[in-house]
Parts: structure tokens; sequence; C-alpha cells
């Protein structure tokens, strides 16, 4: 069967395509984001991402296989739409607003991470939220393990002199 774009019918069937999708959409949106920083911008590069897997010709070996090409999928059209001269800026507050963080922490270190540069950031998203060792940040990222054990270490301290310039101490009477 022929698609729009005259290639043969990808490998994954229409269901297939669609549990992956629903699994997975998500994980490749917070990444995306994570990346651009923008709703819209993110939205586009998940759009992409899912068009890539539909056409996608090869057989994946497990889920695990998919995530990870997800994941480097997202991150090189992350990569590819950050230096587009069209991209667009929107400010963390908003976002985080419609987010609606349960509580206040949440959102403080929501902003903390989202105000780290793309190149601490991204790291820290995989490794924590995503759950992957530093040896697969490196890989699905394309860097040396060394280099994201320092940019996670860096991150880190960014972070904690973050949280304390925004610390509430109580008064005393």
């Amino acid at each position: 069967m022929k698609g729009f774009s005259g290639r043969e019918r990808p490998m994954l069937t229409d269901e297939r395509f669609e549990a992956l999708a629903a699994k997975y959409i998500d994980m490749v949106y917070r990444v995306a984001f994570g990346a651009l920083k923008n709703r819209e911008d993110a939205e586009d590069v998940t759009q992409e991402v899912l068009i890539k897997l539909y056409r996608e010709k090869r057989d994946f070996e497990s889920m695990e296989h998919v995530k990870r090409w997800l994941i480097r999928v997202t991150v090189n059209q992350s990569r590819k739409l950050f230096r587009s001269p069209w991209r667009r800026v929107e400010p963390l507050e908003d976002y985080a607003e419609m987010l609606g963080f349960e509580q206040p922490e949440d959102r403080g270190l929501f902003l903390a991470v989202m105000g780290l540069e793309a190149k601490y950031r991204l790291p820290v998203l995989l490794y924590y939220y995503e759950g992957y060792s530093t040896a697969e940040t490196a890989e699905l990222l394309g860097l040396p393990p060394n280099t994201v054990s320092t940019r996670l270490a860096r991150a880190r301290a960014r972070l904690r002199a973050v949280s304390y310039t925004h610390l509430t101490l109580p008064t005393t009477p």
C-alpha cells in the first residue's frame, strides 16, 4: 500500500502506530519542551516525530528500542527547530500557570530546571525525569559519558544556587 509520499507502507500497522503514539506522546512532548521551552514548538516537534515514526520502515527490537529512537529523533528535531530563524519565545511563567502544580516547590523546581541552558536541561530531563543512566543519556544526546556527568553536576550546582536564593526564611519575632 502506498502512502501520500509515494513510499511503500512502513513496517508499523496502524494499530501498532496508534498504540506507540499513545504510549510515548507525552514523553516526546516533555523532551521537546525541555529543549525548546515553547509549547507550540514542542507540539510541532512532537507531530514531526510521530510522522517520522509512522513512516519508519525499521522493525524495532523492543519497546525500549522504540523509546530510545523516539528520544533521539526528538532531540534532533528540537535542535533543528532551535536553530530556525522562525523560532518563537514564550514566557515560562504562562506555561507553568497552565500546568497547575499541586505544590509550590514543584512549580519552582520546574522553572529552575527550565531556566537552565539547554546543554544542562536536556541531560537533567533524560536522567531524572525519564530515568536513563548517564551512559544511556550520553548515547541519546550523542555526547561522551564524562561530558554528561559534568553537565549533570553543573546543573545540580546551578539548581542548588537557585534554590538557596529563593528560600523564604521565617521572620523571628
